[in-house]
């Protein structure tokens, strides 16, 4: 692809000038300017030319655990482009049904030498799994950083989305909107960010709502991730008189409009839905989605940050990086049209 001076000098907000003293190796360029343009290249899709190609400075492995939720193509992106601006390259390392575990990918990535592992939604969120599999990695000398679903018992840098506040954002923008009797389609109870979101959801619903944390639990409805699971918790919810539905991913607020047109009822009009991730393509569904936005971009560069500190014998603090969700209202959510009742538990 050829690169245009003007989109390159517009991304890297410098001058065309500036841009062809980069890619011509010319002198009288900051290194800050000369590193903004060559990530604008990086940005665009271009590729840098041969003589500002960095050597690479070893292979990073990044293990998700699958691809159809358009979330963790996204990490996969943000962190990729990071690593590739600081010189390594990144291996992309999928779980699939009947396919390589979480362990072999590991073993996989170990076996080729990787300068560092991170890992997006793995069995570091799973409550219930071995973490002693995180100490045999760190006793290979392998540096490693742990993406949403922090646990004590693993001594990493994590990086985390604030769930509790989350839900918070959610409930109080739906009781805004009259709604009273909110359910939470989420993931099974194991994994630490669930229970987070359950956490958050049955606060929130008492701070805001009044509603005692007994009666919240019983409009919590577990489910898998996906479109399908998502249908099922919400048809639930629905079924249980839910004038609004708050789902973990919006992947499962999919399947909840979905539910709710299977009753016959009107997305936002008779019944609201909020999702989670804020994926690219959620704004053009139909009605487009109000959802909670999880910021990637932040997220993905301070894991590769974090990771690269490991690396470089800095090791970042032994904590939890917590990032803060954002709202993004859209068509989905509407001022109820059921009155108020009392709740009962479904």
């Amino acid at each position: 692809m050829t690169a245009r001076l003007a989109d390159i000098a517009a991304q890297a907000g410098v001058s065309e000038a500036t841009v062809s003293r980069v890619l011509n190796g010319k002198a009288g360029v900051s290194a800050a300017t000369r590193e903004s343009v060559l990530a604008a290249l990086d940005l665009l899709g271009y590729e840098r030319p041969v003589r500002l190609r960095q050597r690479s400075a070893g292979l990073v492995g990044l293990i998700t655990p699958e691809l159809e939720n358009p979330i963790f193509p996204a990490f996969a992106q943000v962190i990729g482009q990071a690593l590739t601006r600081q010189g390594f390259t990144p291996v992309l390392a999928t779980q699939t049904p009947g396919g390589s575990s979480e362990d072999e990918l590991v073993e996989m990535l170990v076996e080729r030498g990787v300068a560092g592992i991170l890992f997006v939604s793995g069995l570091h969120a799973d409550s219930t799994a071995d973490t002693d599999r995180y100490a045999r990695l760190q006793g290979q000398g392998v540096p490693f950083v742990l993406i949403n679903g922090f646990s004590e018992r693993i001594d990493a840098p994590f990086v985390s989305l604030d769930d509790r506040g989350a839900m918070r954002l959610a409930v109080t923008h739906l009781a805004s909107l009259g709604h009273r009797r909110i359910g939470l389609a989420v993931g099974q109870r194991r994994f630490v960010p669930v229970l987070r979101k359950i956490e958050g959801f049955t606060a929130a619903m008492r701070d805001v709502l009044g509603v005692p944390a007994d009666e919240a639990a019983g409009l919590v409805q577990h489910s898998l991730f996906t479109l399908e699971g998502g249908q099922a918790a919400a048809g639930a919810l629905i079924s249980a008189g839910c004038t609004a539905v708050v789902c973990a991913s919006d992947m499962m607020a999919l399947g909840a409009v979905r539910a709710a047109r299977q009753q016959g009822l009107a997305v936002p009009e008779q019944v609201s839905v909020v999702g989670f991730d804020d994926s690219a393509l959620i704004p053009f569904t139909d009605p487009p989605l109000t959802t909670i936005r999880q910021p990637v971009a932040a997220m993905g560069q301070a894991a590769v940050n974090a990771l690269l500190e490991e690396i470089g014998g800095t090791p970042a603090p032994h904590s939890e990086f917590v990032f803060l969700p954002e709202l993004v209202v859209r068509g989905s959510t509407a001022a109820c049209a059921v009155p108020a009742a009392p709740l009962a538990s479904p």
